[in-house]
């Protein structure tokens, strides 16, 4: 008897758990116009309390809402030709849903979606999240779209998410991450960033769109015991107005086990891979695979350098350098023969701060040419602290490069083989420069289908 009501009550914790919940039967209206807060928030908390099951908006239309907090268990399922409406007004997005962690930034500390300490969550449908994030609805506080806080064990699939205020997503100190089919869209606002890890653990990105006004996929550590490691990217396409992979910045912890392959980067302003160590974690060990890059300055972009990201840091103080080693490239192909001359692989260190032990080969590098040859004597600055002024080590705060394909100082360990350069047009630099690199391999590169000759400064 006693085994007979155990069955019938895992029989019935089994029907709840699988249950769906559809908004509309919570009073939900999906009329763009009608607030919908509270009815899709008791839909997501009856699931929860019920031992969770999906919610769903379906039927089409528009269902307007303000911050809606996902719980353990519950999926958020949109279904196809429906849309998840951020609301316009600032005030309908509540502020305890933690913060952004980089500097200066508390204008986007608010979200439309929060989970907090939850297990087992999803955000998943053929349908559309917009954050109605347009610069008339949010000039100055601008919420996220998303921000998961300490959860485990996520899927986000097959999604669209769509105008953001600010971020699309933030994750923070996560583990089990699973993100497949996504598509995203954020360029009607300021630092329309797509996916952003920060201190998460095993995490994958597949088979997903991204289209940004920022970096489309960054992977930071804002805690010292917080590491981002075990990452994978593959079959993504990236297209942005800044920064097509964006890893370090924000890089108190360790930064580490990354593997990026078959991914397609075009039309970038900034870099393909940006790769920026400043704060007092250790970054290593890494591979980029089987990539085409068209339109994209600077395809590897890589700095070692000191500078204050974090909020939770003082003003004015900066975290010791730690190391940056162990990186991978091959099987890249570049065109850029429709950009200017500010198109190289761009990868420097710091002085008595190397970059160690990074690895570039199999390569197709077409660029457009232009450079003179005063640009060719011209003295690369350091990423110093009076020339950052309390800025990221970007490209601008340096300028024209003095090669035209490779510009490397301040490593120790780099491996250059089977590399072509050709230019469109003619080009005064050197194909290839290196300053202050010690343990140096070279082997096949070519300048315009002939042996290239390069130029090598010793300090």
């Amino acid at each position: 008897m006693k085994t007979f009501i155990h069955i019938i009550f895992f029989s019935y914790s089994l029907l709840l758990s699988s249950q769906t919940y559809h908004v509309k039967e919570f009073g939900a209206i999906n009329d763009s116009v009608t607030l919908n807060t509270k009815a899709i928030q008791n839909a997501i908390d009856t699931c929860a309390k019920n031992g969770g099951g999906k919610v769903e908006l379906s039927g089409g239309g528009k269902y307007l809402t303000g911050t809606l907090y996902l719980k353990s268990n519950v999926t958020l399922y949109i279904g196809n030709g429906t849309v998840l409406l951020g609301s316009p007004s600032y005030e309908d997005y509540t502020a305890d849903t933690h913060k952004n962690m980089y500097k200066n930034e508390p204008h986007m500390n608010r979200c439309l979606i929060f989970a907090r300490d939850a297990k087992s969550i999803a955000i998943e449908g053929y349908g559309t999240i917009d954050g109605n994030g347009y610069r008339k609805n949010f000039s100055k506080g601008r919420p996220m779209l998303i921000r998961f806080l300490n959860c485990e064990d996520i899927h986000v699939n097959n999604i669209t998410l769509i105008n953001p205020a600010s971020w699309t997503s933030a994750w923070l100190y996560c583990n089990n991450i699973s993100v497949s089919g996504i598509s995203i869209i954020s360029r009607v606002n300021n630092n329309g960033d797509g996916l952003d890890f920060d201190g998460c653990t095993n995490v994958r990105v597949t088979n997903s769109n991204f289209d940004n006004s920022d970096d489309s996929i960054c992977l930071q550590a804002s805690q010292p015991d917080k590491p981002c490691k075990n990452i994978t990217v593959s079959n993504c396409v990236f297209s942005t107005k800044w920064g097509g992979m964006r890893i370090g910045l924000l890089s108190r912890g360790n930064i580490e086990s990354v593997t990026v392959t078959s991914c397609v980067f075009r039309d970038i302003q900034d870099s393909g891979l940006k790769i920026q160590q400043n704060e007092g974690g250790e970054m290593k060990n890494m591979v980029f695979s089987n990539l085409v890059m068209e339109n994209v300055p600077r395809p590897i972009f890589m700095t070692f350098c000191q500078q204050r990201a974090s909020v939770e840091t003082t003003e004015g103080e900066y975290e010791p350098l730690n190391r940056m080693h162990n990186f991978l490239f091959n099987n890249i192909v570049v065109d850029n023969s429709k950009g200017d001359k500010n198109s190289a692989f761009f990868l420097t260190g710091f002085p008595n701060h190397y970059i160690e032990d990074i690895t570039i080969k199999d390569v197709q590098f077409v660029i457009s040419g232009g450079g003179t040859k005063e640009d060719a004597a011209k003295i690369v600055k350091e990423y110093t602290l009076d020339v950052l002024k309390g800025w990221w080590p970007e490209f601008s705060k340096v300028g024209t490069l003095p090669s035209c394909g490779i510009y490397a100082r301040h490593i120790d360990g780099l491996t250059l083989e089977n590399f072509s350069i050709k230019t469109v047009g003619g080009d005064d630099r050197q194909p290839i420069k290196i300053e202050d690199v010690k343990n140096v391999s070279i082997d096949n590169i070519k300048f315009n289908d002939t042996p290239c000759i390069f130029e090598k400064i010793q300090d």
